[in-house]
């Protein structure tokens, strides 16, 4: 683990705010803009079209915890140790929040940590802190189902998305324009399997198409040529044939996933709409970022966890009138 430095300030420098967004299995793909049929996002789209679209950003490990730990790191996966979704990080590990800290800035994390199943205690670099273990759930499961809320338990009462929004746009409400930047880290449940859409748009999809990939039926030719690795994943819990040792509707499945993600466009609005109106939207760099990717068929498979394309790269876009021109697109790989 490096040891941690202080940072300097370039001589002249305006810091700007920053709100950095992160959903969970967001495939690079499915945004409105990009014709996803599965998927409506004005707020994204408006991202993509005042800002940046990143559009070759990919993950070096796609599966949740190792990649958060990477982004909050910036080390590789054999560096920071979090291996698998059960490993905690270890004790001692600078994430880049600190620095910022240091810079001055007012600091919160907001939803999804899971790094080790158990722990969702405050973790250093964040002067706020609103968390869950592990996975977290979509809806309460029981009364009992509680948020760490900078160390105490508070019940969750609604929509995990919503509400993960909610406690992001109060702490917005708290800042001052003026006295100190800010830094939000704003990490949803959503969009991770078994997705549950909010009720306000729960079959939403329900007479959308889409169009199978073409790496998903099984051919003589694909069956010569694919390696033997692929053929047996294929007949494992990843197979989209019995996806998850299951009877699942991969249709259905799908349909659900991009209800689900309509409520993280929702947030990504109501964010923007609470920097709007406090006077700091173009002060504000806005990044909008998924974990990894998913995959509905392609290559006969489901799920992430593998290097091909559809399970690596994921959504990238930001904001920045300062620095960045709009409607740009940006080619290189992220």
């Amino acid at each position: 683990v490096p040891r941690e430095v202080v940072p300097e300030r370039a001589p002249g420098a305006k810091p700007l705010n920053v709100v950095f967004i992160l959903s969970d299995d967001h495939r690079f793909d499915a945004m409105s803009f990009l014709g996803h049929p599965l998927a409506e996002t004005p707020n994204l789209d408006r991202l993509a079209r005042e800002g940046a679209h990143l559009k070759n950003a990919m993950v070096t490990t796609a599966l949740c915890s190792p990649s958060r730990a990477s982004i909050l790191t910036g080390l590789y996966t054999f560096r920071h140790r979090v291996i698998d979704n059960q490993r905690a990080i270890p004790a001692g590990t600078v994430y880049f929040p600190q620095y910022l800290q240091k810079a001055g800035y007012a600091t919160a994390f907001i939803g999804k940590w899971h790094m080790g199943v158990e722990g969702d205690a405050p973790q250093p670099g964040f002067d706020h802190w609103v968390s869950f273990r592990g996975q977290g759930e979509y809806y309460a499961p029981s009364p009992n189902y509680t948020l760490n809320v900078d160390g105490r338990r508070v019940p969750l009462k609604g929509y995990m998305t919503d509400e993960l929004t909610d406690y992001a746009v109060n702490w917005l409400q708290q800042q001052k324009p003026g006295e100190k930047p800010f830094f939000l880290y704003l990490s949803h449940k959503a969009v991770h399997a078994e997705f549950a859409p909010a009720e306000r748009h729960r079959g939403k999809f329900a007479h959308r198409t889409w169009t199978r990939p073409k790496s998903m039926p099984v051919t003589e030719e694909m069956i010569r040529n694919q390696p033997r690795w692929l053929r047996d994943q294929r007949n494992s819990w990843h197979g989209v044939d019995f996806p998850y040792h299951s009877d699942l509707d991969i249709d259905q499945y799908y349909k659900a996933y991009g209800e689900t993600l309509s409520a993280v466009d929702d947030s990504v609005g109501r964010v923007i709409a609470q920097l709007e109106k406090m006077g700091v939207l173009d002060d504000t760099l806005i990044v909008y970022m998924g974990d990894n990717g998913f995959m509905f068929g392609e290559h006969g498979l489901i799920d992430k966890r593998t290097a091909y394309e559809e399970s690596m790269r994921v959504p990238m876009l930001a904001r920045c009138p300062r620095l960045i021109r709009a409607g740009t697109v940006v080619h290189g790989m992220v």
